[in-house]
C-alpha cells in the first residue's frame, strides 16, 4: 500500500532530481523510494575485499608505457612547473 509523503527539498535539488527522473525513465517519488529501499536493505550482504579487487577492470598499457614520466607530466600540468 502506498502512502503520501510530504518533503522540503531544495528548489534546484529538485529541479535536478526531476532531470534525472526523467532520463531515468522514472518518477522522482520512484527514485525516493528506490533509496529508501537501498538504505533500509539488510546489511548481511557478505563483501569480500579481496573478490572485489579481483573484479575490477584491468587496465592494459603498451610495454613501453612510462609511469614515471606520466606521473611528472601530470603533475607539471596541475601545479605549473
Amino acid at each position: 500500500m502506498k502512502a503520501r509523503v510530504n518533503l522540503t527539498i531544495e528548489h534546484d535539488v529538485l529541479e535536478k532530481a526531476k532531470s534525472y527522473a526523467s532520463k531515468m525513465g522514472a518518477s522522482v517519488s520512484e527514485l525516493v523510494e528506490e533509496y529508501l529501499r537501498k538504505i533500509t536493505e539488510s546489511k548481511e550482504i557478505k563483501t569480500d575485499l579481496f573478490e572485489m579487487v579481483r573484479n575490477l577492470p584491468k587496465v592494459e598499457y603498451p610495454e613501453d608505457y612510462d609511469f614515471k614520466r606520466e606521473y611528472y607530466e601530470e603533475r607539471k600540468k596541475k601545479y605549473g612547473f
